[in-house]
């Protein structure tokens, strides 16, 4: 069996998630790190061996002949750069969601992957937890009957630790966090409704962290969570520049007639991801969206209360309720033998879409906005597998 040799553009944050990747006795080791980050660095080195290369230029990672697959685990705004870096010099990319932070970026990486053929492959864990998979069953089982409605309701008690001290505060960065959260959910929505947003309108306020105490532009930002922080109107240290929304929401026609309703906080106390779908035949819901949940349907009339099927879920191993090892087993898995993956180019780019076109909506009137569509060869090349054939 060849071994896959791996290499990781941002080694930091979102970068511990290419550890799952190194597996030396099932043929996959990782041979190379970058990040600007010294820090981040030193620990790379310390899980990955005196042996693995390092440095803070990622061109010099893509320059090694023998690296098969590189993980893009860099900020939101260096994504389309680095895979695309990557895709030209024929490596397979494990890219973190969002895939960009344009609609005009992600078309960039699937005309580069298609004219290539190099392998890309979209880092949204959320299709790998265990109560969208079950809700996804359910759905597929015809139990509701057919989906003509969905919502997703979103509480960010993280919003003010995670988003609104750091490089996330700031549109260039970002776009915004509709596009930047909210592409997990979209994309989940656009999944399990069998469809993509053709028209999208959006509302959204910058109305709670615009209020907050900044820091100073020389102090770094550290978006590290803490229960102490809150309530929020009470804290400090947030970002010098925060011009993005921290409450969103989006209405989204479906190209296959059905609606659905996205709508995110990030200043609520709590913290949770609520899906509902709707059928001609009956509900269902999720109660809690990671480790120890439930789903609940619906198929007779009667009381939230008392659902007619409950189904109890059980965590699983390993970081984001185990959906971490299990997207990149599959992401090897694609690389070494091109299976039919969970995740998919086509609905990333769709859900960034979403999210940049929602936005635009909300900043300009709140008027409806078309998705901008991709040519049929393209979406024929990623719906079979990135197969020629």
């Amino acid at each position: 069996m060849k071994q896959i040799k791996i290499g990781v553009i941002g080694v930091g944050g979102r970068g511990a998630l290419a550890r799952c990747a190194h597996l030396p006795e099932e043929g996959c080791k990782i041979v190379a790190g970058v990040d600007v980050n010294d820090e981040h660095l030193k620990k790379f080195k310390e899980f990955a061996g005196d042996d693995v290369f390092i440095s803070k230029d990622y061109k010099k990672l893509l320059a090694i002949k023998d690296i098969d697959a590189v993980f893009v685990t860099s900020p939101d705004f260096l994504h389309e750069e680095h895979a695309l870096a990557a895709l030209l010099a024929g490596k397979a990319v494990y890219l973190e969601k969002p895939m960009s932070i344009t609609i005009e970026g992600c078309d960039r990486l699937l005309k580069a992957a298609y004219k290539t053929g190099s392998k890309l492959f979209l880092g949204h864990n959320m299709r790998h937890f265990p109560v969208i998979l079950k809700m996804k069953e359910v759905i597929d089982s015809g139990l509701i009957g057919e989906v003509q409605a969905g919502w997703c309701r979103h509480f960010v008690n993280y919003g003010g630790d995670a988003y609104f001290r750091d490089w996330h505060s700031e549109q260039k960065n970002t776009t915004g966090l509709l596009l930047q959260k909210g592409a997990h959910d979209i994309d989940v929505m656009h999944w399990l409704m069998g469809g993509y947003t053709k028209t999208v309108v959006g509302m959204g306020m910058l109305s709670v962290y615009d209020k907050c105490k900044r820091r100073s532009p020389d102090v770094p930002g550290c978006a590290k969570w803490s229960s102490a922080q809150w309530p929020p109107l009470e804290q400090t240290g947030f970002s010098p520049v925060i011009d993005v929304e921290d409450h969103n929401m989006v209405m989204m026609q479906l190209d296959n007639g059905s609606q659905a309703c996205y709508m995110q906080c990030h200043y609520t106390p709590d913290a949770e991801r609520n899906y509902t779908f709707i059928g001609t035949g009956g509900r269902v819901e999720n109660v809690g969206d990671y480790g120890v949940c439930k789903v609940h349907v619906w198929t007779q009339r009667g009381s939230r209360e008392n659902p007619d099927i409950v189904y109890n879920l059980k965590p699983l191993e390993g970081s984001h309720g185990g959906s971490d090892p299990a997207i990149v087993r599959e992401f090897l898995r694609f690389v070494r033998d091109g299976i039919k993956t969970n995740t998919s180019p086509i609905a990333a780019r769709n859900s960034v879409a979403v999210g940049v076109q929602g936005h635009k909506s909300m900043r300009s009137g709140c008027n409806a906005q078309k998705i901008p569509q991709l040519p049929k060869d393209l979406v024929k090349y990623f719906e079979n597998g990135q197969k020629r054939k």
